[in-house]
């Protein structure tokens, strides 16, 4: 289940956040090995990783959007 960049585009933040639901819930309902469980706690942090740096980018743009335009 290891992912890396390299081999895989960065999801949409749309499908990170459903991956990650997707995970979180596999992981409070158990039935996974030690090993399943820190590969999908793994794969979790990535994909919390890709929407937090969504979310900052976001951010970023309506603090932009909502500065007055320089003037010259």
């Amino acid at each position: 289940m290891s992912m890396t960049s390299a081999s895989q585009s960065t999801p949409s933040f749309e499908s990170a956040r459903q991956e990650l639901a997707s995970i979180v819930a596999q992981l409070e309902s158990g039935g996974t090995t030690l090993e399943e469980a820190v590969q999908l706690w793994q794969r979790g942090e990535e994909l919390a990783g890709i929407c937090q740096v969504c979310l900052d980018e976001a951010a970023q743009e309506v603090a932009e959007s909502d500065s007055p335009p320089a003037t010259d």
